[in-house]
């Protein structure tokens, strides 16, 4: 069977500004050359996964996991497990794609569907961008707001300039941006660790219910299908795959499958770790908030409950946490609106504009009165229910031999992302009809 791929004929490259500096490029190619091995064969490679590991440790994942432990203490635990190793199956095959074929996802749906059904996704996933923008923007707000004591609308403006700086520096390559949100990951995950320590969970009943599935009411359903939107998230499906086409050329089939190889232990690592934050995020709200303070529903109440429970440290801490969530998702999530649409439908805007065009749900959301955190919780069902758009896509994709080749996933990959997509939807299917009285 050959393994000849077909690219698209004059679609987007689906690489965003920027690159890889000469110094990295080079210390790539001597990996694929095999001079450097091990870690430092690795590292040339490492980036791409980590800034998609952002997305499944914003403020949406605050909002839904702070809910889920306060109100269902463990119960839900199976859920975050769940949907982060599906998450990992599904951003390991996107960087596959984008590594075999040269470009996006969004770039091949623009070349492989028909032009009808490449609108229509773009429309659902330019949606599914403003629910993850509002999400990650009023949680860096809500952060600051705590933090300074200044009004959420002020702190939503500190917001956008923060994550328009730092998104200029993708003008100087990938490398900068890259080590940039790797820092922010490590102070979420840092902070976690902390609060672990100030108040330890029962592992015993975190283990049970990491393997045992309970829904115990319709709440408990929709926050569960809310917790799926907020770790499986659509923008990062789409940017993965953008990430990987151009950063260190490969030559024939045996590169291509290093790079892999080196992509797929990237994933296993950055978003394992996200996994693992978001299990501690559960574990904290359980241990903290679920025996006495169950009606903990919204981040100002934790941060606020968090004060007299168990001290400042432990408060300041939390928000620490979610500023630094809130910026680093809010900066990979414009990185992502940008290359949806210049590769749908090959329209490419000036990058101040997408920051704005994006940040105005959230300024409506605040201006009108909504609660943050509940607006936070929507807009994580809408990204769910968005889901399905990218994983269908996917697995189109790549399950062709004519896009992939050789590298087409083997029968238990495609079995697992066909279960995976259909827990997805099957959960949407049943929330829809909860939300319709059926």
């Amino acid at each position: 069977m050959s393994d000849t791929v077909i690219h698209p004929s004059g679609a987007a490259s689906g690489t965003l500004p920027g690159g890889l500096t000469g110094r990295v490029m080079r210390a790539g190619q001597e990996a694929l050359s095999g001079q450097r091995r091990g870690l430092r064969g690795f590292l040339p490679f490492a980036g791409p996964a980590v800034i998609a590991s952002v997305a499944y440790m914003d403020p949406g994942n605050f909002a839904t996991n702070i809910q889920a432990g306060a109100r269902y203490g463990y119960g839900l635990v199976w859920v975050v497990l769940l949907a982060n190793l599906i998450a990992m199956l599904f951003q390991a095959l996107s960087a596959r794609l984008g590594i075999v074929s040269g470009y996006s996802l969004a770039a091949l749906c623009r070349t492989h569907f028909p032009r009808p059904v490449t609108v229509a996704m773009w429309i659902a996933s330019e949606i599914a961008a403003m629910a993850t923008d509002l999400a990650e923007t009023v949680g860096a707000a809500i952060g600051l707001s705590l933090l300074l004591g200044l009004p959420l609308l002020t702190t939503l403006g500190i917001t956008l300039v923060l994550t328009w700086g730092l998104l200029t520096l993708q003008s100087r390559g990938f490398r900068p941006i890259e080590l940039i949100i790797a820092g922010f990951v490590g102070v979420i995950g840092l902070c976690y660790l902390v609060e672990l320590v100030i108040s330890p969970p029962d592992w015993r009943l975190f283990a049970w219910h990491a393997v045992v599935p309970e829904i115990q009411d319709a709440d408990a359903l929709t926050l569960a299908v809310g917790i799926v939107g907020a770790t499986i998230m659509p923008h990062a499906i789409y940017l993965h795959s953008a990430l990987m086409p151009g950063r260190v050329p490969t030559r024939n089939r045996a590169e291509k499958a290093t790079v892999i190889r080196y992509s797929n232990i990237e994933v296993l690592v950055a978003l394992g770790f996200a996994g693992l934050v978001n299990l501690a995020m559960v574990a904290m709200a359980a241990s903290m908030f679920h025996m006495g303070h169950p009606e903990v529903a919204e981040i100002e109440t934790a941060y606020h409950t968090l004060l007299p429970l168990m001290g400042g440290l432990a408060a300041v801490v939390f928000m620490a946490s979610l500023l630094a969530s809130g910026v680093s998702s809010s900066v990979v999530g414009t990185m992502a609106g940008q290359t949806i649409m210049a590769d749908f439908v090959g329209f490419r805007t000036p990058l101040w504009l997408r920051r704005l065009l994006t940040m105005v749900p959230a300024f409506v959301v605040v201006a009108i009165g909504v609660n943050p955190t509940q607006a936070l919780v929507a807009s994580q069902v809408v990204l769910s229910l968005a889901l399905p758009v990218p994983m269908v896509a996917l697995l189109i994709l790549a399950f062709r031999r004519d896009v992939m080749g050789a590298f087409s996933p083997g029968p238990l990959t495609r079995a697992a992302s066909v279960i995976g997509t259909v827990v997805v939807l099957g959960l949407n299917m049943v929330l829809l009809a909860q939300m319709a009285g059926l």
